[in-house]
């Protein structure tokens, strides 16, 4: 109950006379080119730590704090 090798056939013929040709290979090589990015973007993603360290986190949470620190301005009371 299988699909014989004519049925395939006659399927891609009439999907080419739908479609024709140069649509299929256009979208032929946009799928490869989506295909390619999602490998990328999950090879890139696989590269990164999985998790930041804590001390970095608290490095970068006390920098955050003195900036913040330094910026607030005490207020002229002349201007009242």
């Amino acid at each position: 109950m299988g699909i014989s090798i004519w049925q395939l056939l006659i399927v891609l013929g009439i999907v080419i006379l739908l479609f024709g040709t140069k649509k299929l290979r256009n979208i032929g090589s946009d799928l490869g080119g989506a295909i390619r990015g999602f490998k990328k973007s999950m090879n890139d993603e696989d590269n990164k730590p999985a998790e930041p360290d804590r001390d970095s986190l608290q490095e970068k949470t006390d920098a955050q704090s003195q900036q913040a620190e330094t910026e607030e301005k005490p207020r002229d009371k002349s201007h009242s």
